[in-house]
């Protein structure tokens, strides 16, 4: 971040969405903030963390433009660690354009850039990267269990469990180098297996992480249902009936989807994708050679759709039913953790012997015209997601991110090495990877840290 970042300059930017509401929220952090506070109040500033009614005036013309509530957080005791405030204003465009300018009339004062006051946070000691991606996913979360695992994340619980591995891996590193450099103090020659149940425990407990990890990286992004099956089985009509609205073109004519559509749901608090996909069927070849490749295109977008996703819904017409299951391309889908769903139900001739799932999964009868059993079908989605999001643990501080796997998946696998090793030099060389891994996570990874351990730990300097 350039060197203008620093404490040298006072920032400021609006808190709350562009637009007209009932209140409109300027955050300011720095070292002018105090002035900030005077220069528009012409008062001291008020009461630290309290909400303060007081007339804003322009700093230049001493005009009021507005009765608003100020708060005041002086440093460190604030979200960056700075000298901080808030101005609660009039939600109109007006006043938020004259208190913007008023800001930036002073001195050492610009607007911020995007994720500016995180980044001072962080750089203070007030946030570590674990909090401030658990920040960024809780202002950007969709569903209340997205946002319980953000909020969890943000109260420092995936920190706090990276931080006691790295000073776990610290002690031991520091007691190893004590070994080495220090081979005149009183400190046990076998180290190394003195430390090695520890080292295997730390590993177990890494491993059990990374099992984990899929289930926090999915509930940011979502389960994901692939709709598969021939075409006019009713595709976009079940999408749009779950999405509540109409999402998809619906025609009689076959092939009328071509690409992969998603809609984002919130089932019981659950985030969904659920994805309609191209009809499969064999090409017929009286189609123009343009028509058929991107049929085709369509089709191989929707097969590859369905092997990724977690959930696979096979959509098949209950109008016809013994064509419908005999037909390859659906036999070759019905795997048994697909759910079979026979649509049309309004038109089956005989509903009650509608054919079950041939690989001896889950079947379930609709009609995504009339809703019927569409909310029976909508509650097994949301059990199924429940299942494959859930991580078992309101308190479990789970790993959300790729780094964050990738980050531990290293220290794994350096911690393994030195578990096999008998050397010194290379123990202690693979428990500072191990640590400089795990405190990527955080960003806390430094060698004073080590020095502090290995300092206050041993009577080396007497």
């Amino acid at each position: 971040m350039p060197a203008d970042t620093a404490m040298s300059a006072t920032i400021y930017a609006p808190a709350t969405p562009s637009g007209i509401g009932a209140i409109a929220v300027v955050r300011v952090s720095g070292p002018g903030t105090r002035g900030a506070l005077e220069s528009l109040t012409r008062m001291p500033p008020p009461a630290p963390r309290r909400l303060s009614r007081r007339l804003l005036l322009d700093p230049t013309t001493g005009e009021a433009f507005d009765d608003a509530l100020v708060v005041w957080f002086p440093a460190p005791h604030s979200f960056t660690g700075e000298d901080c405030a808030e101005f609660h204003l009039h939600g109109g465009r007006a006043t938020l354009t004259i208190i913007l300018g008023a800001l930036g009339s002073l001195t050492e004062f610009r607007l911020a850039r995007a994720g500016e006051f995180a980044r001072r946070a962080f750089d203070n000691g007030k946030l570590d990267l674990t909090q401030v991606e658990g920040l960024a996913d809780l202002v950007a979360a969709d569903t209340a269990a997205q946002a319980r695992q953000a909020f969890r994340q943000l109260s420092g619980k995936l920190g706090a469990q990276c931080e006691a591995w790295r000073q776990r891996l610290l002690l031991a590193r520091a007691q190893v180098e004590a070994e080495i450099d220090f081979p005149d103090e009183d400190l046990d020659g076998a180290l190394g297996d003195r430390l090695r149940p520890d080292l295997e425990l730390l590993q177990c407990e890494m491993e059990t992480a990374i099992r984990g990890s899929s289930r926090g990286e999915r509930l940011r992004d979502g389960f994901t249902i692939a709709i598969v099956g021939p075409p006019n089985a009713g595709k976009s009509s079940l999408l749009n009936r779950l999405a509540g609205r109409d999402a998809a073109i619906v025609s009689a004519i076959a092939g009328t989807t071509r690409d992969i559509l998603e809609v984002a749901l919130d089932l019981g608090g659950w985030p969904v994708i659920l994805a309609d996909t191209a009809g499969l069927r064999a090409i017929d070849p009286a189609v123009n050679r343009d028509q058929a490749l991107v049929e085709a295109e369509g089709m191989r977008r929707a097969r590859a759709h369905a092997d990724r996703a977690d959930l696979r819904l096979v959509l098949l017409d209950a109008s016809a039913p013994s064509v419908a299951i005999a037909d390859p391309e659906a036999r070759a889908l019905l795997t048994r953790d697909a759910v079979l769903v026979w649509n049309k139900l309004d038109l089956a001739v005989d509903p009650e012997k509608l054919p079950g799932h041939p690989d001896g999964g889950r079947m379930i009868a609709i009609s995504a015209r009339n809703g019927t059993g569409c909310d029976s079908l909508a509650l097994l989605l949301e059990q199924r997601a429940a299942a494959a999001l859930s991580s078992g643990s309101v308190d479990g501080a789970a790993l959300t991110r790729a780094r964050h796997r990738e980050a531990i998946a290293d220290a794994q696998a350096a911690l393994l090495r030195a578990i096999d090793t008998t050397d010194p030099e290379l123990l202690a060389e693979e428990l500072r990877h191990a640590g400089d891994a795990v405190g990527r996570i955080t960003g806390r990874s430094d060698v004073e840290a080590m020095l502090d351990v290995l300092f206050n730990t041993f009577c080396i300097g007497k």
